[in-house]
Order: structure tokens, then sequence, then C-alpha cells
């Protein structure tokens, strides 16, 4: 469950009252929540009688969505929020960063790998995995989802030291299966914008999980469903088919 949002986007629809919507994931048994620092310390102290998944901190921030979003005006920047040592003191089971490709900004590419590279290299000395978000954004990229650049980025992710990787769907099992085969880390597969409905969300779970990948990392398509709770155990039902078994189109 992805709840990172607000820290690039502001409080889009279904991140008000966060404290609440992280409840409501927790009682809803997913598996992990990505969450930034601020709101990790805000649920470790809110005093709510649940079980705490596993939490996944992002500990860095970009300009990527607003250049995207103003058509490729303004500045590429991308900086630290906060230490993997500093992620584990407050409880964080994981760690998360971007790595953005296609840019065709070569300094802003370059001070990613190293920004990348030296997360790794902490996580390896305070044993906290690291999980690397990697996307082709920018001038060069037409397609997001295409198999050269998921296949590019995701090799750089696991050259660089990550434990497992969070990244597009190519738009079908069959190509995204050669990128899954092609990885050694497991794939988390991000939801992004959210589908025209829950049954378009769900075939990407269905193409994520007919591919191999080891799972699904989701926000919008879960908080901005009319019934979440719904999505999530219809999310789950496809997910739990053992992989030996064909997942139902």
């Amino acid at each position: 469950m992805a709840f990172d949002h607000a820290l690039v986007l502001g409080p889009i629809p279904g991140t008000e009252d966060p404290l609440k919507q992280i409840g409501r994931f927790a009682e809803a048994d997913v598996d992990a929540i990505l969450l930034n620092i601020g709101l990790i310390r805000q649920f470790a102290h809110s005093g709510l009688s649940i079980a705490i998944p596993p939490l996944i901190a992002r500990i860095d921030w970009t300009t990527v969505w607003a250049v995207m979003r103003d058509g490729g005006k303004g500045e590429l920047r991308s900086s630290l929020i906060a230490r993997p040592e500093e992620a584990l003191r407050h409880g964080a089971d994981a760690v998360l960063t971007y790595l953005v490709v296609g840019t065709g900004d070569a300094d802003f590419e370059a001070k990613e790998i190293a920004r990348n590279a030296e997360v790794a290299r902490e996580c390896e000395r305070v044993g906290i995995p690291l999980i690397v978000e990697c996307l082709a954004r920018g001038k060069q990229v037409q397609n997001p989802g295409e198999a050269k650049w998921l296949n590019l980025h995701t090799r750089l992710a696991v050259e660089l030291g990550a434990d497992a990787v969070k990244t597009d769907y190519s738009g079908d099992a069959e190509s995204m299966r050669s990128v899954v085969q092609g990885c050694p880390v497991p794939i988390l597969v991000l939801g992004g914008s959210r589908q025209s409905s829950d049954e378009d969300a769900l075939a990407v779970v269905r193409g994520a999980v007919s591919a191999g990948a080891a799972g699904v990392l989701f926000g919008r398509n879960v908080f901005q469903s009319d019934n979440m709770r719904a999505f999530l155990q219809q999310a789950r039902a496809i997910l739990d088919v053992p992989a030996s078994h064909p997942v139902p189109a």
C-alpha cells in the first residue's frame, strides 16, 4: 500500500485525514505501507489499537512530477529527506528511493545514480532493505512501460544494490514477464494514476501476477476507489493465487 503521495503531489483526494486512512489500510491487513517519515512518526504515536503492518519509508523527494505537469518546464532536482539509519530508528522495515532515467538531463541522472549508490551502501551498513522505485520519465521517453526502459532501469537499480524494485507495468503480461525474468531481485508493480475503474486496476494486478512479479505497490487505485475494502479483497484474492496456477483473465 503506497501512501507517500502528498510530499510531491500535495493533499490529493483520498489523502485527507491521513491517520484514519492509514488505520483503514492496517485493518485491511495489507502486507506493508509506504509512508514518508513524518507520517511514520505520527502513526507510531497515534495510539491506534491495531496491529501495525511493516512500514516502508520513502526517504527522498523529487521535482520530476512537477516538471512533468508543467510540460517539461522547470529544473529536475531530487534530494534525500532522511537517512536509512533514521528510518530504521523510527520503526521502518525498509526504505524506498526514486531512480529516474530518460530525462535528457545528464547531470540530474548522474546525481540520481550517486544518491542511490550512497543510500544502498548505508542500507548495507545499518541492515535495512532498499527498494528502488525506478522509472523512465522525460524528454527521451515516449512510453514509460516499454520493455527497453524497464529492462534498463531495473538492472541499474540492481547493480546499485537494490533488494527489490518498484516500477511501471509494461501493459501486458507477456512483455512484463521478460522484464521480471531479466531482473534478479523481486519486482513490485506500481499502480500510478487512478485507472478508469477498479476492474482496470485489477487487470494490472492480474497481469503482474501472471508475469511473475512479486506483488504490487498501489496507492491511488486503492484510496481513490469507491469501495476500498472490496478492492483490496479482490486484489488479495488475485495475489494469493499460487504461482503454479493460472490467473483467471
